[in-house]
């Protein structure tokens, strides 16, 4: 197809128009009054109208236009710029739709923002922009049966939709895949109807079938997941064009890394939703900073999509290179004085830089501090606090760390860094505190401890791909992995929600086996780990060394020892985590068009 836009399957998922999916099938699963075709279904909610002379004469041979400027399906869809995208490569790859690049990027722009997401609804699922390893909230059991077999929940929640059209979407899986509509039909009929605890069998069973039903979950996303919200309504009228070209100072944290901080400098693009970048990055320990340029665009106002890459990229870039290419997402805020996110690199995107923006200004500003957590009982601490615009003169009482912490004395100071001495009493309250120079404030920037309780090692699951050589299309995706101190929190219990984090440790690192059947041994053969916790899988295979010549795959368990911290039975400290070493990644679901 000449000159057509890419094509794929990445996040989102969205209904097609095709006659052949547009109609509820009466299949007794609360969809059989969508009739289809922007029938008495979609009449009952009115749709938002679709104004755009371009997506009118790309959309609407197919999604018919009535007398309200609706366009079927669409105007009862609202979701992410990932979401309408792929709305765009389904109608592409399924149903004939031909658009040149430029057309499909207008496109995806209008419908992010007049059928998109409002900031609120948008940030709780920031993750599957950002790429984010997240351990999700599961809602109930008819969730978890119906959506979660197949992806993450991350993937629904991405949009909003009638009820109508949410039963509709289930069509489709049931037309597109085959488990789908097996995971459906077992769990949709309930204990009298065939399904999991049907025919008189345990009661509990039956119990937990009756829980279970797409009903329930149909019900579930039309009403907590519906087209219209207070919050899209409020956003609406509040949306403006982002005003952002300027000077921001940044700080983020890269997982085996440790702190940055730096500014970013953005300037007008081609657009007025289009902008240039060029970022300056310093270690806060202490060494070579970085230097990147960039383009980005945002997105209904607040969400930003962007590219960058370091000015000096080495020709042979090791995996986990920070002047490598990344992919940038950024949750603005609605007062654009603000924004955070992450960016993201690799072939599975296992590497990632956590930041936080703040619009400079002439005002002193704290952008991060060295430490993490200070020892209760502990004198003569060296803190240094890092921000823009320090004044010549800094007094010992411009700094306030909270009660149990005296500032004694200023060591040094800049414009850019001040160095403070801390005692911190005995009788300091344990946990986070906030971190203020004048008016500027770093809330939970630090964390006041009497001991270490335990160590977790990040992420606590994870998963890493085996490759192919340098010749290999399929690339290998690593896993970086590191060590978090805590404290037991007020509670007094280990690993509960008030739990206090302290920051990372120095630990030694090893691999021990997951023990799943008898004679297990992957650990000699998944592949290494580092001492700043890099993993890095093995070739594919298949290994003439391991019995019957199988693949490198296996799971392990990733250890980090203490070297200092120790239990209360004077041993180190140890956590664990949980690593599937598994095959490529033959499919690619991802979106990269968005940030171009």
């Amino acid at each position: 197809m000449k000159n057509s836009i890419a094509i794929g399957l990445v996040l989102g998922i969205i209904t097609l128009s095709s006659p052949a999916f547009c109609q509820g099938r009466g299949n007794g699963r609360g969809g059989g009054n969508a009739t289809g075709r922007g029938g008495a279904a979609e009449a009952q909610e009115e749709g938002i109208p679709v104004t755009d002379t371009l997506t009118v004469s790309k959309c609407s041979s197919c999604h018919r236009k009535d007398e309200k400027d609706n366009l079927t399906r669409i105007s009862w869809i609202r979701t992410t710029p990932e979401g309408w995208e792929e709305a765009i490569k389904r109608m592409v790859r399924l149903n004939g739709l031909t658009l040149e690049p430029a057309d499909a990027k207008a496109i995806v722009k209008y419908l992010s923002a007049s059928h998109g997401l409002a900031p609120e609804e948008a940030k709780p699922v920031m993750y599957m922009a950002e790429h984010r390893i997240q351990d999700e909230t599961i809602p109930n059991d008819s969730i978890r049966a119906t959506c979660m077999n197949c992806h993450a929940l991350g993937r629904p929640f991405q949009w909003r939709r009638t009820r109508a059209e949410w039963s509709l979407l289930a069509d489709l899986h049931s037309a597109l895949y085959q488990q789908a509509d097996a995971a459906f039909r077992r769990n949709g009929a309930g204990p009298n109807g065939g399904g999991e605890g049907g025919g008189g069998g345990d009661a509990a069973a039956a119990a937990n079938a009756a829980n279970i039903s797409l009903d329930i979950t149909l019900d579930f996303l039309g009403k907590n997941y519906g087209l219209r919200t207070p919050e899209w309504a409020a956003w609406r009228a509040r949306m403006r064009s982002p005003k952002i070209a300027g000077r921001w100072l940044i700080s983020a944290h890269i997982p085996g890394h440790g702190k940055y901080h730096g500014e970013l400098i953005i300037s007008p693009g081609a657009a007025d939703d289009e902008f240039t970048t060029s970022l300056k990055l310093q270690p806060v320990g202490g060494g070579a900073a970085i230097s990147r340029i960039g383009t980005g665009l945002v997105y209904a106002g607040y969400s930003w999509r962007g590219r960058s890459k370091g000015t000096s990229a080495p020709a042979n870039p090791v995996p986990n290179d920070l002047s490598a290419e990344m992919r940038e997402a950024l949750w603005i805020s609605p007062d654009q004085t603000w924004a955070q996110g992450r960016w993201f690199w690799g072939e599975y995107q296992e590497f990632g830089v956590d930041v936080t923006l703040k619009r400079a200004t002439p005002e002193p500003t704290l952008l991060t501090i060295d430490r993490y957590s200070v020892k209760t009982g502990s004198q003569g601490q060296q803190l240094r606090l890092i921000g823009s615009n320090l004044p010549a003169q800094v007094a010992v009482g411009d700094l306030d760390f909270g009660s149990g912490i005296t500032v004694k004395s200023i060591a040094s100071h800049t414009s850019t860094e001040i160095v403070a001495q801390l005692d911190v009493a005995s009788t300091a309250v344990p946990g986070k505190r906030d971190v203020s120079f004048r008016n500027s404030v770093l809330e939970g920037a630090l964390a006041v401890y009497d001991k270490v309780d335990y160590i977790k090692v990040l992420p606590e699951a994870s998963l890493a791909r085996l490759g192919g050589d340098s010749k290999s299309p399929h690339p290998k995706g690593y896993q970086q992995l590191e060590v978090m101190a805590y404290h037991r929190g007020e509670d007094g219990k280990l690993r509960t929600g008030d739990d206090i984090e302290l920051g990372p440790i120095d630990v030694s690192w090893s691999i021990e086996e997951f023990y799943s059947v008898f004679g297990d041994d992957d650990k000699e053969f998944v592949g290494t780990l580092d001492g700043h916790g890099l993993f890095t899988p093995n070739l594919d295979g298949p290994n003439p060394q391991r019995k019957f010549s199988r693949n490198n795959y296996g799971n392990v368990w990733v250890v980090a020892t203490a070297k200092n911290e120790k239990d209360k039975d004077g041993k180190p400290l140890v956590g664990k985590s949980y690593l599937v070493v598994t095959i490529p990644t033959y499919i690619r679901w991802d979106q990269p068009e968005v940030t171009k």
